[in-house]
């Protein structure tokens, strides 16, 4: 069977089923709410080979969700019951921290031992002999992003959230692969940190949701990219979303899938790009179903151009920010593009355009 590399993010609005069954059709990975058991088995039963996985959410709890399944490894109501001290606090030690961007959502203590059992409890007990096959831990946090404002209670700095996550991660990695279920954390800004993505990565995957650009046109420079680019490559299951603005004929789209081959895209690598919080829809371009084959070079630079050739195509982008800096790229022969033209020889590509061809 030739790879898919489509990831279907779909943790939005109420499930259609006829998106299901567009998925079953195209994407390789899915990430749903945990509540969503009827499209997981219909996903399982028509793709076996899917890898579907259930949302939770590593550092916060939700107060609005009903039950009784949630998005939290420890709900709202079981976490008031167990006390404060599974809640984080301000500096003043009383104030527990919403975040400023997500109403309802609540700062929890992830460095509470009791917490962290029970969480991973929790979500075993939810997923063991279940379909999912893992779930994806979202806020894997490197910095503020909530309006947390640190120092909070007992003078903690982002650093100290920083190593809670760096204890919490394999304690729910080892738990969940015990019962043979994959972790895939959304791994934050891992680049700033040299390791963290191997680390937090290490029980079966990452997902970056910041993949070459905060924004439809707001990108990360050239070594910022090369940065990302190991976590492509990575053992285990990597997914990646790019910024665009929820159309499939942003440019975004096919920059974005462009780096995941160019990078090293192998059979763990799965890719999207949606507008921001953009969780409800089925973003798509017929590229997403190519399969290059397997590398047949490293990867080649060009000033801040980078391209790759593989066994069954050619992938290529240019990394450059300023508008006179393109890039023009020999395209190897015998090779065809998306509408089944021919190739041309060469290819000019303005900055944070990629381009893709196949045999």
């Amino acid at each position: 069977m030739s790879k898919r590399h489509g990831a279907w993010i779909r943790y939005g609005d109420a499930l259609e089923p006829a998106q299901v069954a567009f998925a079953a059709e195209h994407y390789q990975v899915a990430i749903l709410q945990p509540w969503e058991t009827d499209a997981l088995k219909a996903l399982k039963t028509a793709r076996p080979d899917m890898t579907v996985l259930a949302y939770k959410c590593l550092s916060s709890t939700r107060s609005f969700e009903p039950g009784p399944v949630y998005s939290s490894g420890v709900c709202f109501e079981e976490a008031e019951e167990s006390g404060e001290e599974w809640f984080a606090h301000r500096a003043d030690g009383v104030d527990r921290i919403e975040w400023n961007t997500y109403a309802g959502q609540w700062q929890m203590a992830t460095w509470n031992a009791d917490y962290r059992e029970r969480w991973c409890d929790n979500v075993a007990d939810e997923l063991e002999g279940s379909l999912w096959d893992g779930i994806m831990a979202d806020n894997d946090v490197f910095d503020d992003y909530y309006g947390i404002r640190p120092p909070i209670e007992g003078g903690r700095t982002m650093a100290d959230l920083r190593g809670a996550l760096d204890e919490f991660v394999p304690q729910v990695g080892a738990r969940l692969n015990g019962i043979g279920k994959l972790l895939v954390p959304n791994i934050a800004e891992s680049r700033r940190d040299p390791g963290r993505w191997a680390r937090h990565a290490a029980f079966g995957g990452g997902f970056e949701e910041v993949w070459l650009a905060w924004g439809p046109d707001d990108y990360l420079d050239p070594y910022t990219v090369d940065a990302q680019g190991a976590e492509v490559s990575a053992p285990g299951l990597s997914i990646l979303r790019i910024a665009s603005d929820g159309t499939n004929e942003h440019r975004n789209f096919t920059y974005g899938l462009a780096a995941l081959w160019v990078y090293g895209a192998g059979p763990g690598g799965a890719f999207t790009a949606t507008s921001r919080d953009g969780y409800s829809a089925t973003p798509y371009i017929p590229q997403l179903d190519w399969d290059l084959g397997e590398p047949v070079e490293d990867v080649v630079h060009r000033g801040n151009g980078r391209s790759r050739a593989f066994s069954g195509g050619w992938a290529a982008i240019n990394l450059n920010s300023a508008p006179r800096r393109k890039v023009t790229f020999a395209v190897p022969a015998g090779l065809h593009d998306v509408g089944g033209r021919p190739a041309p020889s060469s290819v000019t590509l303005a900055p944070h355009e990629g381009v893709l061809f196949v045999s």
